[in-house]
């Protein structure tokens, strides 16, 4: 018998759907949902989404625009029956309430509208760089209580504010944690991280992992091995 999928969700960075393609057989076993973003949609459109079909998608496109355009753009995305679909939280609550509402429309199969808080690529300095004072912490509960009273279903947040959003916000919401790097590995671009392990006892939901997957010699391997370590505990 084979085990569960882990609560992983590969993040297929490429604008290659040959590549992409070859990555979604490999993991499809080891994973939940498979991660396309911009630069996969942007080079080949919605269709070439559709195709990838091993697992159910997250589409991280990170919409954010004025409601009205916001919205228009989840309608557009429906057909492609993605699982998870993201957005800015940053955009306000008229704008989180309207990707809510046009998601809906899917009924039942709709997707599940996760609002991004702060990108794991900023820390405190580039926060204020923007203008935001406070640090990180404090930015990420102000908008995810912003997102979570406006009607999205989780959050994308780093590790590092998963065990905070928890106790500020309970066991419903879906946190699908990026900024995931196995022990020993290279932090890359991300400046907030955390192993697979210590992600999921602080109370993740689901971890997207990039390069330490994708990069290995070995995918299928590599993404083996990080479900054994969160199996492990």
């Amino acid at each position: 018998m084979h085990a569960e999928p882990a609560p992983i969700i590969p993040a297929l960075d490429t604008s290659d759907p040959v590549r992409a393609t070859a990555w979604a057989e490999a993991l499809a076993p080891h994973c939940a949902f498979l991660k396309l973003g911009l630069e996969f949609f942007v080079a080949n459109g919605p269709g070439a989404v559709a195709a990838i079909t091993q697992r159910p998608v997250f589409l991280d496109l990170k919409f954010h625009d004025i409601p009205n355009t916001v919205a228009g753009a989840v309608r557009s995305v429906l057909p492609i029956r993605p699982a998870l679909l993201t957005i800015h939280a940053s955009g306000g609550a008229a704008m989180i309430a309207a990707a809510r509402k046009a998601a809906e429309q899917a009924g039942d199969t709709r997707p599940k509208v996760l609002a991004v808080t702060v990108l794991t690529s900023l820390d405190a300095e580039a926060l204020h760089q923007t203008g935001v004072a406070g640090g990180t912490r404090q930015q990420v509960l102000r908008l995810a209580r912003l997102a979570i009273d406006s009607g999205a279903d989780g959050l994308v947040c780093s590790p590092q504010e998963v065990a905070l959003l928890r106790d500020a916000l309970g066991d419903a919401p879906l946190l699908v944690v990026p900024g995931i790097r196995p022990a020993g590995s290279a932090g890359d671009d991300q400046a907030r991280t955390m192993t697979p392990a210590e992600a999921m006892r602080a109370g993740a939901s689901y971890l997207v992992i990039g390069r330490p997957i994708t990069g290995a010699a070995d995918p299928a391997r590599a993404a083996a091995e990080i479900a054994a370590e969160i199996r492990a505990g």
